[in-house]
């Protein structure tokens, strides 16, 4: 009889980490296991692309939280329970231990009950959507070849360290729209929701170690929960029925790792150590709401909630004040991520900075290209006595945008006069974004750094000037170009806006 594969995330190494300097481990990958007992000695995770990793910290989030208590204990001692653990400094490699214990085979990657998979897939689908479904930026289907070249017909198969990463990317930034056909009870679709981070950029509190990261990555739970409702995949007795809506998420674990609408099944080789097919569809019918804790919400034009969206043309210091301000500048009402309402409390908070991790993409199935990036460490200024300066941060933030906003618009309307056309995207406009933007998030972070914050606009402006002539320097020279420049560039100091 053929011995069943199994990938057992627990023991099998499939985590790159970095070890804080001095240490003397020489392991480079480990399972989840290892990664929870030295947690203390690293310094942070090397894991696959930004959105995995973003879905990978959620998961450990959840464990983090079991292993600590911090996923029950009430909003009055929450608290006091996290000091004691940051004063431990570690996690208890006991507790790690026995919480795996008590779930065998549950983080297998294949087997009965695969991890955050649903292997009632292989007899409610007609067939398997296809290995280079599961991977993102392979071609599938009719799908265009650019970097790579796959062929349904003959996929290459994948590592199965690899395939959690793609595993994890579809359950939290899966596309939305036509899927593989399911038929469960008296339901047969093919269509389905995107997850609930697609598109979306998360923000991540980070300290000197990954425990320091994971225990400022918590978020209390509601006062009166009850924390055996409160369940991970993982952890529930049975598979959660498609026909019916979507399971409640009452608390902070389950919104962590209970809340994908895509329901997925990898098909390995006979050894475990690679997968050769896959399963990709619907996972319920219903739409989840999305709460996640880690996005920015803002309010759309029409007065509906919505989540900033992962931008990789856009830098990070633009996001900084939507992070330390419960209210800041601004139109569109942004609210930072719920997380940093309390991980000022956290000891060593002036270690603490952000990491920004998300793919940009459109709702439905445009993959664009992954976001990651990192402030220095900021969240000391969410201490009640440093807000004044999180809010000068803010006035920064928007001078700097200001003069961005009317650089590029400058040069449009010169762009468009001299060639007597509409007001429009043009050459000279990605040029001045290509110049100002650098500029601008160079005098931004000195002026965070130096604590300097009088004369941002002026300092702003001189840069949108100096862009501005050069990006116009090339226009032809004749009396009507000139003009048109000129008149143009009032804009830089609030003049005539576009119709």
């Amino acid at each position: 009889m053929a011995t069943e594969a199994s990938f057992d995330l627990v023991t099998r190494n499939w985590i790159p980490v970095r070890w804080v300097a001095g240490s003397t481990n020489t392991d480079t990958v480990l399972g989840l296991r290892n990664v929870l007992h030295h947690a203390h000695e690293i310094e942070t995770l090397k894991f696959g692309p930004p959105p995995a990793l973003s879905a990978l910290y959620r998961v450990l989030y959840a464990l983090a939280a079991r292993v600590t208590g911090l996923d029950g204990s009430g909003e009055d001692d929450w608290d006091d329970l996290r000091d004691k653990w940051l004063d431990e400094g570690r996690l208890d490699k006991d507790e790690v231990d026995r919480y795996f214990a008590e779930h065998p085979r549950r983080f297998d990657l294949f087997g009965e009950r695969p991890f955050l998979q649903d292997p009632r897939l292989r007899a409610q689908c007609p067939k398997p959507s296809g290995l280079n479904k599961l991977v993102f930026g392979r071609p599938a289907g009719n799908n265009h070849v650019w970097f790579g070249h796959h062929r349904d017909a003959d996929p290459r198969p994948l590592d199965a360290e690899e395939a959690v990463a793609h595993l994890l990317m579809w359950i939290y930034y899966g596309p939305s729209g036509r899927c593989s056909s399911r038929t469960a009870g008296a339901i047969t679709a093919a269509d389905v929701s995107a997850g609930p981070l697609r598109g979306a950029l998360s923000y991540h509190p980070e300290g000197a170690t990954l425990f320091h990261t994971l225990m400022a990555g918590l978020i209390p739970p509601a006062r009166f929960l009850e924390v055996e409702t409160d369940q991970c995949p993982w952890e529930k007795e049975h598979l959660t029925d498609p026909e019916m809506p979507p399971p409640a998420t009452p608390g902070p674990c389950s919104r962590w790792t209970d809340v994908g609408q895509h329901a997925l099944l990898l098909v390995p080789d006979a050894t475990g150590t690679r997968v050769v097919d896959a399963y990709a569809t619907w996972a319920f019918r219903d739409k989840r709401p999305r709460t996640d804790p880690y996005l920015i919400w803002q309010i759309s034009q029409a007065g509906n909630p919505y989540a900033r969206p992962a931008d990789s043309g856009r830098a990070l210091w633009r996001d900084i004040d939507a992070l330390l301000l419960k209210d800041p500048l601004g139109s569109n009402q942004a609210r930072r991520p719920a997380v940093f309402d309390t991980v000022y409390e956290a000891d060593d908070t002036e270690a603490l900075r952000v990491r920004a991790l998300g793919f940009e993409q459109d709702g439905k199935t445009k993959d664009v290209q992954y976001v990651s990036g990192t402030t220095p460490a900021i969240l000391d200024l969410l201490k009640p006595g440093e807000r004044h300066r999180a809010r000068e941060i803010g006035t920064l933030r928007v001078a700097g945008e200001a003069y961005g906003f009317r650089v590029t618009l400058a040069v449009k309307r010169a762009w468009a006069t001299i060639l007597n056309e509409k007001i429009g995207p043009c050459a000279w406009a990605e040029e001045a974004a290509a110049l100002y933007w650098p500029e601008a998030e160079r005098e931004f972070w000195s002026r965070m750094h130096e604590r300097s914050y009088e004369g941002a606009w002026r300092s702003f402006r001189v840069h949108a000037e100096t862009v501005y002539d050069r990006v116009t320097a090339r226009a032809p020279r004749t009396a009507a170009a000139a003009r048109a420049i000129e008149r143009a560039r009032s804009t830089l100091y609030g003049g005539k806006r576009a119709a």
